[in-house]
C-alpha cells in the first residue's frame, strides 16, 4: 500500500454546477495517503463544442503530474480529432493516445515515473460515450437499475494478459512486470518501450474501451469515481447509496462527500481498503424538470426495492429458512467493508467484449480551480457564482498503491522524496 499518514486528511474539495439538464456535484479527499494524486473534470458545455458535456476522473499513481495534465487537456485532444464530428468513439480512443503521445514528448512529463487511470463520459446529441483506461469506473442508474459503463483493466484478465505477454512483459503478483496493478493507463512510459508494437499493443496502453448509450427520459444519474470507492463498495451498493441519498432530497455534491466518508477506513490497517485517495462525480439527469422530480423517482425505486426485500424475507421464512439464510439471499452477501460478494461489476465476466465511452451536454464556461467557481467547502453552491460552470480539480503528488516501490525520477520535492507504490 505504501506509506500512510498517522491520521487521514478528511477535508474535501467540493464543487457544484448545473443547468436545465444536469445537476452535478463532485468532491475529492486525500484520506490516508501521503499526497493527493487524483484529478477530475466536469464541463457542462465544451468550449470547442457547445452543448456537449464532459466528465472525467483521473486516478494518479507515482505522482500527480500525469493526472493533472490529463485533467486539463484530455477533452481538448478529443474534440480536436478530425473524426470527432462523425465518429465520437474513434475520436475518444485516438484522443487518449494523442494525449499520451504529447506527454511522452514533454520532457518534464516523460521523465516522471508516474501514470494515471482515466474514465471519461462525454454526452453529445443525446448520446453518452464512456471511455475508460484503468480501474476507475463509471456507472449509470437507469429507471432505478444499474448499468455498468466501464470495464476494469487488470493484468489478470485474459485479454489484457495476452497483450502484456505479446509485448514482452509478464504478470507476477497480479501486476505488470511485478509492480503495476493496472494494464491500461496514461503515462507509465517505462512500460511502453516496445518499438515493434503500436501504442495500443504495448504492455500498458492508454487505449480506452468505449461504451455507447442512448440517453432517454428514464436516466436518473451517473457516478464516476476512482477505485478508492469501488474497492470498498460494489457498483450496486454505490447505486443504492446514491439513490437513497437523492430520495432524501440531498444534493449531489453532499452525496459525494457522504459516499467518501462511508468508504474511508477507520484506520490504515485494512490492507489498503478504504485508505486510498477518493474522488467522486455524480451527474443527475434533470431532463428539463426540477430536481424534485428525480427525488420522487428515487423514492419510488427505494420503496419498490424495500418492498421486494420484505417479500423475499417472508417467503424465505415460509420455507423454514433461518435468519442467516435470509440475510445470505437478500440480494447478495457482503463482507465487513460492505462490498457485495456476488458483485462482478466492472469485471471481465460482466463485459460483453464491447468498448466504453462518455458524453454529456449543456453548460457554460470551462474553469480550472474549484474554489473560484460556484463552490463552497461545505459542498453548497456559492450564491454569487453561476451554477452552470465547468471545473477541473487536480491534486498534489502522492504515493499510490498502483505500483510497488520504485525509485522516482521526478524533479519535484514531493515526488523525489516519497517511495512510490504503483497500485
Amino acid at each position: 500500500m505504501g506509506q500512510s499518514l498517522s491520521e487521514p486528511v478528511t477535508s474535501k474539495e467540493t464543487a457544484f454546477c448545473q443547468n436545465d439538464f444536469y445537476k452535478v456535484g463532485s468532491s475529492c479527499m486525500q484520506g490516508w495517503r501521503m499526497h493527493m494524486e487524483d484529478s477530475h473534470t466536469h464541463i457542462l458545455s465544451l468550449p470547442d463544442d457547445p452543448g456537449t458535456s464532459f466528465f472525467a476522473v483521473y486516478d494518479g499513481h507515482g505522482g500527480a503530474k500525469v493526472a493533472e495534465y490529463a485533467g486539463k487537456h484530455l477533452h481538448k485532444y478529443i474534440t480536436r480529432r478530425l473524426e470527432y464530428g462523425k465518429d465520437v468513439r474513434h475520436a475518444l480512443q485516438q484522443g487518449f493516445l494523442d494525449l499520451d503521445e504529447a506527454m511522452l514528448n514533454n520532457e518534464a512529463l516523460r521523465e516522471q515515473m508516474s501514470g494515471s487511470t482515466a474514465v471519461a463520459v462525454l454526452i453529445k446529441d443525446n448520446r453518452l460515450y464512456c471511455a475508460n483506461a484503468g480501474d476507475s469506473r463509471a456507472i449509470a442508474c437507469i429507471d432505478g437499475h444499474l448499468d455498468v459503463l466501464s470495464f476494469d483493466h487488470k493484468p489478470t484478465n485474459e485479454t489484457e494478459k495476452e497483450r502484456i505477454c505479446s509485448a514482452g512483459g509478464y504478470v507476477e503478483y497480479n501486476r505488470v512486470n511485478g509492480y503495476l496493478a493496472l494494464s491500461r493507463a496514461l503515462g507509465d512510459f517505462g512500460l511502453k518501450r516496445n518499438k515493434h508494437k503500436l501504442p495500443e499493443e504495448q504492455m500498458v496502453t492508454a487505449y480506452p474501451d468505449v461504451e455507447e448509450r442512448e440517453i432517454a427520459e428514464n436516466w436518473d444519474f451517473l457516478v464516476l469515481a476512482c477505485d478508492g470507492i469501488w474497492d470498498v463498495l460494489s457498483s450496486q451498493a454505490v447505486l443504492q447509496f446514491v439513490q437513497m441519498e437523492i430520495a432524501q432530497g440531498i444534493y449531489p455534491q453532499q452525496i459525494c462527500e457522504n459516499l467518501m466518508d462511508r468508504c474511508i477506513a477507520p484506520d490504515c490497517q485494512m490492507g489498503g481498503i478504504g485508505g486510498d485517495n477518493m474522488t467522486v462525480i455524480i451527474v443527475c439527469f434533470l431532463h428539463g424538470q426540477p430536481y424534485e422530480e428525480l427525488i420522487s423517482r428515487c423514492k419510488e425505486a427505494v420503496a419498490k426495492r424495500e418492498a421486494q426485500s420484505r417479500d423475499l424475507k417472508k417467503r424465505m421464512h415460509g420455507n423454514r429458512s433461518h435468519d442467516s439464510n435470509v440475510e445470505e439471499h437478500n440480494t447478495a452477501k457482503s463482507d465487513a467493508n460492505g462490498r457485495l460478494d456476488e458483485d462482478s461489476s466492472g469485471s471481465e465476466s460482466e463485459r460483453s467484449e464491447g468498448e466504453r465511452t462518455p458524453a454529456l451536454a449543456m453548460g457554460s464556461n470551462e474553469q480550472e480551480h474549484v474554489e473560484d467557481n460556484g463552490v463552497t467547502r461545505n459542498g453548497e453552491p456559492s450564491p454569487k457564482k453561476s451554477s452552470s460552470t465547468a471545473q477541473t480539480t487536480t491534486g498534489e503528488p502522492e504515493d499510490k498503491e498502483k505500483r510497488e516501490p520504485l525509485e522516482s525520477n521526478n524533479e519535484s520535492a514531493d515526488d523525489s522524496s516519497e517511495e512510490m507504490d504503483l497500485k
